[in-house]
């Protein structure tokens, strides 16, 4: 038995590593099926020797019989909120209060976090075991929901490592990230239930189910930014340190907490974290600056409901309230019909926003969104805004329903649906003047033809006057067509024609995104240049053909297929070349000629020896993938003079960074540019 009970034992201990390799540092330290096999193997031991099974094991993460309700629990130190700064001018009277109450220190050392959106929580931990996990509720008072922490991966349930304290309370925040948030909702939705309006309700949600084996279905994480009651052990002296030290016994901590000097430092952080925001797997709302050292936290105190030495610095609010005027029917470029909330105008994620995506009818009616009604948008970046939800109880007497029209708002043609999509589409083609301004539109874009002054107006106005009947008639304008126009003088007439002229020597790729086939994006598009080398042989290839192209799918593979079986889209694509439309020929660069298929660049810096887009295209042309941020799927960082905050992320995840002298080498020895 006793033998048992030590297999048992370093199987336990194995698991638990892999675990905080997996979950707390991202980094996997062995397949997943062997991991499941360690996992059986220990099942297989305790269904044996039942009376070794203990509360830790990681078998015994998630109950078997729901709680019939949640029990309060008295927090012991009081889980308070912090005060909030919106602005420069907010931070810098928080730092100069802060410098004052210490008497007039210059410079303070602060402790910088992100602001993650999800659940506070109290975990505590006596003799290294978890014995209780509690929600912050009132600050003072909360509920136990130590079934349902225990089902999170990122949540040890002993704690390991050297010098366990007797008594530890840790506090963080319970977080859903943006993938799992998404993956759950797509199964609600395809279930037809409710789907979670954001990735904080959907976590709240789920840590208040009687039922943990409901909540150990849903991808939680939970991330450390402080701990409470303490004793029975050395600690650090500062936040960050101990942040490390929790991090050594099991817990995740935010890989983006950093240490700064003084109010200045604070700006910096503050920078570089707006940029990196919408890059992240995770929602935040703000950051987090904390008085680093201990001590001085206690000299500075609290006041009312805050600690004078913390401040939580929000971003501009993503999602606010406002009323919907009336819903418009827009037609794109292959025919979707997409309604369009117009709104009274609010502003939101730094933006005054008056009009919002509504996807499709599905989603109108998903919302149950009635012209009137009061909405809650969401807007992120450079993501266009969207409506979540509708607020119901404010719905006005004179609210109207919407209802999809039967035929197209532009051209009168019937509207047509497949089975299947949720997608509408009018059945005109270019006889409807909305697509073909559309197709015209995304032809002349920058990352396609890229024609400079052939912009959204000037499309509408020939297209008006049926000077433009399909993409390829662009290169039949006249001066005389274009100087006649309104706000267009003889100087811009001849602008726009070298323009057009100009974007007649392209690159096969890009003539490939400008004919505008469905599902066909840059990437894609680049792929088929890559491994095809010549339009002809794009043709030609049948669905099956295409299949073994990165980035192609069945659905894409049709497309495409469909689009160079239609005999209009030949013959425009002949009218095209005949323009005198043209691209270097390239060689086809079979999937095993791909020395960096799907490895992840990123470009930082100033490059010296070639254009950024150049270098770009060369990365591509050998398979990789270009990215505009670091992560830790990053496989290699090209940094040239002036290399900032990538260049630092880089280093600190260990990711291969070259010069440019050294990413020229690399690129000649795979023959894509000349010694």
């Amino acid at each position: 038995m006793a033998d048992i009970l030590i297999e048992i034992k370093q199987l336990r201990a194995e698991i638990d590593q892999h675990n905080y390799r997996y979950h707390v540092q991202d980094e996997p330290s062995i397949p997943d099926a062997e991991y499941d096999r360690l996992f059986k193997q220990l099942q297989a031991l305790e269904q044996t020797h039942p009376e070794l099974i203990s509360d830790d094991s990681p078998t015994q993460r998630v109950g078997s019989t729901p709680i019939s309700g949640f029990e309060e629990v008295k927090h012991e130190m009081s889980m308070l909120s912090l005060d909030n700064a919106f602005s420069e001018e907010d931070l810098r009277d928080f730092d100069r209060r802060v410098r004052e109450r210490l008497d007039g220190l210059l410079e303070i050392p602060y402790a910088c976090e992100p602001k993650l959106d999800g659940i506070a929580v109290s975990l505590m931990y006596e003799k290294g075991e978890l014995i209780r996990g509690a929600t912050r509720g009132d600050g003072s008072t909360g509920e136990n929901i130590t079934h349902n922490v225990r089902t999170i991966p990122s949540i040890p349930l002993r704690l390991m490592g050297e010098g366990i304290p007797e008594r530890l309370e840790v506090r963080g925040e319970i977080y859903m990230p943006k993938a799992g948030f998404n993956a759950l909702n797509k199964r609600a939705l395809a279930k037809g239930e409710k789907a979670f309006v954001n990735p904080r309700n959907a976590a709240a949600g789920s840590l208040r189910q009687l039922d943990a084996r409901i909540t150990a279905t849903r991808p939680l994480e939970m991330c450390c930014y402080g701990i409470g009651v303490f004793s029975g052990g050395v600690m650090p002296d500062t936040h960050v340190g101990s942040m490390q030290q929790l991090n050594r016994w099991g817990f995740k901590i935010s890989r983006y907490l950093e240490l700064v000097e003084g109010a200045e430092g604070c700006f910096g952080y503050y920078q570089r974290m707006a940029e990196l925001r919408n890059t992240l797997p995770y929602e935040i709302d703000g950051l987090v600056f904390k008085v680093d050292q201990y001590q001085l936290q206690k000299n500075l105190g609290f006041v009312s409901r805050y600690p004078r030495w913390a401040i939580a610095h929000k971003f501009p609010a993503q999602e606010e309230m406002t009323q919907v005027d009336s819903v418009e029917f827009q037609v794109g470029r292959t025919g979707a019909i997409t309604p369009v909330a117009r709104l009274q105008p609010v502003f939101v994620g730094g933006v005054t926003v008056s009009n919002a995506t509504l996807h499709n009818m599905d989603e109108i009616e998903r919302l149950d969104l009635h012209v009137k009604d009061w909405v809650v948008i969401h807007r992120a970046g450079e993501v266009i805004p969207k409506v979540v939800r509708v607020v119901a109880d404010k719905r006005p007497a004179d609210a109207k329903e919407v209802c999809f029209p039967k035929r197209c708002p532009v051209c009168g043609s019937d509207i047509e649906k497949i089975e299947g999509e949720a997608i509408a589409r009018c059945s005109g083609g270019l006889s409807c003047s909305a697509q073909r301004k559309e197709a015209l539109r995304h032809y002349a874009s920058r990352k396609a033809m890229n024609i400079d002054g052939l912009g959204e107006k000037l499309i509408d106005a020939l297209v008006d006057k049926d000077l433009l009947k399909s993409i390829a008639d662009i290169y039949l304008l006249k001066h005389a067509d274009i100087a006649g126009l309104e706000r267009m003088g003889a100087k811009s007439a001849d602008n726009l024609l070298v323009a057009i002229e100009k974007s007649k020597s392209t690159t096969l790729a890009r003539f490939i995104y400008s004919l505008g086939i469905r599902e066909v994006g840059e990437a894609t598009a680049r792929n088929l240049a890559n491994v095809y080398g010549d339009l002809d042989a794009v043709v030609a290839a049948n669905e099956e053909q295409l299949l073994a192209v990165p980035d192609v799918g069945e659905v894409v593979a049709h497309h495409i297929r469909t689009f160079f079986q239609q005999t209009h889209n030949l013959e425009v694509v002949t009218a095209l070349t005949e323009a005198g439309v043209h691209w270097l020929q390239q060689e086809s660069m079979p999937l095993e000629n791909q020395p960096l298929l799907n490895k992840v660049y990123v470009l930082t810096g100033t490059l010296e020896l070639m254009s950024r887009d150049d270098a770009k295209a060369k990365l591509q042309q050998l398979g990789a993938k270009v990215s505009g941020s670091v992560s830790k799927k990053t496989d290699c960082v090209v940094a040239g003079p002036g290399a900032g905050s990538k260049l630092a992320k880089a280093e600190s995840l260990g990711v291969l960074v070259l010069d440019e002298k050294a990413f020229v080498a690399l690129l000649v020895s795979y023959g894509v540019v000349s010694s």
